[in-house]
Parts: structure tokens; C-alpha cells; sequence
């Protein structure tokens, strides 16, 4: 029966090794050197008995407490007035007596003491130490413990410093304690009761619900004063609860349990590195969005604008259209042919030449007034997109902080990212030449520094008024040249309608054009200003892309493993414990 009980133990430990493994895996892929350090120590000693760990502050008697409950006769751990414990030991069943250096910090101690068969004990450093590492290394042999034993002296179990670590050890890893007062002879009774509920209140108003406490003296003990030491309640506690074969079952739930706990830990990192990553993504979301809007707006007022534009055309173009028919029409040709034989008169090509002056004299001042009337609330539409998207850079939530205790190193990087993003926009708007677009531009001498008073984002103003004057005018320019050789050279009734229809085909190929090339240059600025400030979250962008992949690769691991260790402790409670 043992043996079947062996076998099964031994698939059960392979099993859970298998899936610390794969935890030990996840630990390294995070990047968390101290939790994978913590891992690979669980898995090691999965094959260890189950582990008393003794903790407690420096001379409170914990190396006496660990010798009077071996109860060889000698001193196993040394015991001294000055703190000696200066190692972790680690006593564990040996044929025969052996110290093994482990390491600087750690040390084997083998002995033939029956007890040991199914209990190693684990003498720790005083916790308020200055020897330097002795609490840190304390603390790394806590997570592969099955029972902390927490040692106070009796006559003071009050110390700061001691519940402190008692809630790391509590708080942080959910150990099974039981506490000791030791060195009780040293302390009338009334004042040992006294202290022994203090503990009992400390210990409730910390989350335990009935403590388990033993008032002992390792020196009554090891004097022979068997029945007032307090050790054989502490012998029986182990006995009842730990020994007579539950041990090794009561490891494999421990190291279940340590592992759900750092699994447990790792989901709450992904878990919050997910909000990071929503409210990352919904901030970058709202980016889009604000300069999508911002787009539509200002598009707008490029329609307002060339409307405009077009309504000053048309006004001049159809007044000028009238007195050109006025001047071409039958009576006054008849009159001036009349009265020019007896006094000398403009002729018509001169009235028309005057025509010509006039209207590209009017146009221009129309087409100038309505484009300083206009350029304002475009530029500062376009402005507006590059300050909003400033400002929402400036108010990013930060939710993951650089000082969580897993995944501080994506929290640095995500800040990296963000005040890169921050340095960079600020310098993009103030880069003149991030708001030029000479490819907008036929003649690139358009863009000579006195057209661009200012700098920075300030320019988009003189920007457009390059880009609409541009436009307008050689398109303008272009009209009237036409319009000129059609008026040249007229003398006769007979080229009336065609130069009329000429020129009213001249005035909207114009307007045609002014509409369209105005209208396609200012949008493509439009757009091309918005590209170039969506082009600043590149990395940004980039290090979402990462950061949904790994939360997502994360989260299917971590969830995996998860379900495995609870799978496993569930058929451990059911085929060992009833």
C-alpha cells in the first residue's frame, strides 16, 4: 500500500514539476529575474521534506528553539550572546553528520535525527540584522517554505520590525505560521499571558483567525524540565498535523498554492498592463478620431474659403461681362464710328484695353480681400488640429506606475515611449519646416523667408496665403492674358459675339479652375499637415502592437497554468484528503 501511495505521490510531483516548469518559463519571459529566481528554487526542492522555516528577529532564540526541538543532546545550529546565525541552514535527515556549503548564504546540515525523515528545519538570519543580505535572504527562503515558524522573544513580541516582516511573509505569500514565545522562563506568568494575547490580537487583526501560538523554553528543555517547556505542545502540533505520512502531501498543496500565488501575481500585472493597453489604445482612438474631426473642419473652411473666393469672381467677373457688352453692343459702335468722324474719341480697342486693366485691377483687390478675410480661420482650424493633439499627448493616463513590482520595465519603457512622444511633438511644432509643403508649390522661390514671418506651427497662415495666392492668381493671371488677345485687335461689329462668348468661356474655365486647383491644394495640405502629425505615435503605435501580442500570449499562458495547478490540487484534496 505504501508503495502504491509512493507512486502515486511520485506521478503528482512529476506532474506539478511539470507545470512549475512551464511557470519557471513564464517567469523568464517576463523579464522578472527576482519571481524566476523564486520559481526555480520552489521547483528545486519539490523533491525536499517538508520545510519548516524558523524566522524571527536577531536573539530571540530561534537557533535554541531549533536545537531543543531535535532534542539531540547538542548543538545542532551554534548558539551564542552575539547574533552567530549569520547562513540559512537547512537541517535535513542524514545517515551521518555532514555540512554542506551551498553557497556564501546558505549551508546543509545532515543529521541522523528521526524527525528529519519527514520535517527539514530552515534556522534563518534575524530579521532587523545589519549584516548585509541576511533579510533579503531570509526573504527568498520564504516562498519555498511549507510552515514559517515565527519566533518572538516572550518578553517582547511587540517589535516593529517583526510584524512587518510577518506581513510580507503573510500578506505577500499566504503562508501557514504558527507562533513561538520563547525564552518563557525568563517572564513571570501573568506577563507571559499578558504578551501570549497580545500576540493572539496582533495576529487576528492581521487576517488570522485563531492563531496558533506555543509559549516554550528551549532552556527548560534542554534542562529536562520536559513538562513546563512548552515543547511537547509543539511536538504534538507537528505530529497531528504535519508527520505520520501527510508531509509529503502537505508539500505538493504547499507548492501548489506558491505557485497559484505567483501565478495569481503575474495576472494581476497582465491584468493591469491590459487597462495600460485599453487606455492606451482608446487614447490613441481619440487621437485618430480628434484629428479626423479636426480634418472635416478645416476642409470646411477650405469650402468657405473658395466659395468665397468664387462669389468675389463672379461679382467682378459679371460686372465687368456687363460693360463689356455695354461697350460691344450695336449703338454705341454706331455712335463712336458716328461721332469719331468729327471729334476724336477713345476707340474700341482702347475702351477695351481699359476694360482688361480694370478687371484684373478689381479681381486681384477682391480676390486679396476675400483670401485675408478667409486664411484666418483656416489657418487656425489647422492650428487647432496640432494643439489638440498637443494637449491630449500632455493628459495621457498613466495607470501602469515604473515602480509595479513585475512589470516595472514595461512601465519604464511605456513611459520612455511617451515622453519621446511629448519631446518630439513639442519640437515638431516648432519646426517651421514641418508645416511647409513645397510640393504644393510650382515655383519653389514661393517659399522665400519673407513669406513666412514666424515659426513653427505660426506659418500655416503665411503657408495658405502662398498656396491661395499662388493659385488664384496665376490662374487669374492666366484669364487675363486670354481675355486680352480676345479684346485685341477689335474694330468691327462683326467679332462682337465671339469676343463675348470668349470671354464669358474665359471667366468659367476660370472659375472652374480656381474652384478645383484651390480647393485640391488647400484639402492636400489639410491632409498632408494631418499625416505628419499622426507620423509623430509611430513608435508609439508600435509599441501597442507589441504590447497586445505579448498581454495576449500572457494571458493564454498564465490562464493555462492557472487551470492546471487548480485541476491538480483539486484531484490531491480528493484522492489523499477525502
Amino acid at each position: 500500500m505504501s508503495k502504491i501511495l509512493d507512486q502515486r505521490l511520485q506521478t503528482y510531483r512529476s506532474r506539478i514539476d511539470e507545470i512549475v516548469k512551464d511557470l519557471h518559463t513564464l517567469t523568464l519571459k517576463i523579464g522578472h529575474e527576482e519571481l524566476a529566481a523564486t520559481v526555480s528554487d520552489l521547483r528545486n526542492r519539490i523533491n525536499e521534506p517538508f520545510m519548516f522555516v524558523i524566522v524571527g528577529e536577531v536573539k530571540a532564540g530561534k537557533s535554541s528553539f531549533v536545537n531543543a526541538l531535535l532534542a539531540t543532546g547538542r548543538e545542532i545550529t551554534k548558539v551564542a550572546p552575539q547574533p552567530m546565525t549569520d547562513t540559512v541552514q537547512q537541517i535535513m535527515y542524514g545517515e551521518e553528520e555532514q555540512i554542506i556549503e551551498v553557497n556564501p548564504y546558505l549551508k546543509k546540515i545532515l543529521q541522523p535525527v528521526e524527525i528529519l525523515r519527514e520535517i527539514a528545519i530552515v534556522d534563518t538570519p534575524g530579521t532587523n540584522t545589519i549584516v548585509a543580505h541576511h533579510q533579503e535572504i531570509t526573504e527568498r527562503f520564504v516562498p519555498a517554505s511549507d510552515l514559517i515558524v515565527f519566533v518572538f522573544e516572550a518578553k517582547n513580541p511587540y517589535r516593529q520590525s517583526a510584524w512587518e516582516f510577518f506581513d510580507y511573509i503573510h500578506s505577500d505569500w499566504r503562508k501557514k505560521i504558527i507562533f513561538v514565545l520563547q525564552q518563557k522562563d525568563l517572564m513571570p506568568e501573568e506577563d507571559l499571558a499578558t504578551n501570549f494575547n497580545g500576540v493572539k490580537e496582533y495576529a487576528e487583526k492581521k487576517g488570522i483567525s485563531e492563531p496558533t501560538i506555543f509559549a516554550v523554553s528551549a532552556k527548560q528543555e534542554q534542562d529536562g524540565d520536559l513538562e513546563v517547556s512548552g515543547f511537547k505542545d509543539v511536538r504534538a502540533y507537528i505530529r497531528e498535523n504535519i508527520t505520520g505520512g501527510k508531509a509529503p502531501i502537505l508539500k505538493l498543496q504547499n507548492n501548489i498554492a506558491t505557485g497559484l500565488n505567483i501565478n495569481e501575481r503575474i495576472l494581476n500585472g497582465v491584468q493591469l498592463r491590459k487597462k495600460q493597453w485599453v487606455a492606451d489604445t482608446e487614447f490613441r482612438k481619440e487621437t485618430k478620431d480628434s484629428l479626423d474631426t479636426q480634418e472635416v473642419k478645416s476642409k470646411k473652411q477650405v469650402s468657405a474659403l473658395v466659395e468665397n473666393l468664387i462669389a468675389g469672381y463672379d461679382r467682378i467677373t459679371r460686372q465687368k461681362g456687363n460693360e463689356l457688352e455695354a461697350e460691344l453692343s450695336f449703338f454705341t459702335l454706331l455712335k463712336r464710328s458716328f461721332t469719331s468722324v468729327f471729334v476724336k474719341t477713345e476707340s474700341s480697342k482702347e475702351r477695351l484695353e481699359k476694360l482688361t486693366e480694370d478687371l484684373e485691377k478689381d479681381l486681384n483687390h477682391e480676390l486679396q480681400t476675400k483670401l485675408n478675410d478667409g486664411v484666418v480661420d483656416l489657418a487656425d482650424s489647422i492650428q487647432q488640429m496640432a494643439k489638440i493633439i498637443d494637449l491630449k499627448i500632455q493628459n495621457s493616463q498613466t495607470i501602469l506606475k515604473n515602480n509595479h513590482a513585475i512589470f516595472s520595465d514595461i512601465a519604464d519603457r511605456r513611459a520612455s515611449v511617451m515622453t519621446e512622444l511629448q519631446e518630439a511633438f513639442k519640437a515638431f511644432l516648432s519646426r517651421t519646416e514641418n508645416f511647409r509643403d513645397e510640393s504644393l508649390f510650382d515655383d519653389k522661390e514661393a517659399l522665400s523667408p519673407n513669406l513666412l514671418a514666424g515659426s513653427g506651427i505660426a506659418v500655416v497662415g503665411a503657408i495658405i496665403m502662398t498656396v491661395a495666392q499662388g493659385a488664384a492668381f496665376d490662374i487669374t493671371g492666366g484669364i487675363l492674358t486670354t481675355i486680352g488677345v480676345l479684346f485685341a485687335g477689335v474694330s468691327t461689329t462683326v467679332k462682337r459675339r465671339n469676343i463675348l462668348k470668349g470671354y464669358y468661356k474665359e471667366v468659367e474655365k476660370g472659375r472652374q479652375r480656381l474652384q478645383t486647383e484651390l480647393s485640391e491644394k488647400l484639402n492636400l495640405y489639410v491632409v498632408h499637415i494631418k499625416d505628419r502629425i499622426d507620423a509623430n505615435f509611430k513608435p508609439f503605435d508600435e509599441l501597442l502592437e507589441e504590447e497586445e501580442a505579448a498581454i495576449q500570449d500572457l494571458e493564454t499562458k498564465q490562464l493555462r497554468i492557472d487551470a492546471e495547478l487548480k485541476e491538480i490540487g483539486g484531484e490531491l484534496r480528493t484522492g489523499f484528503m477525502g
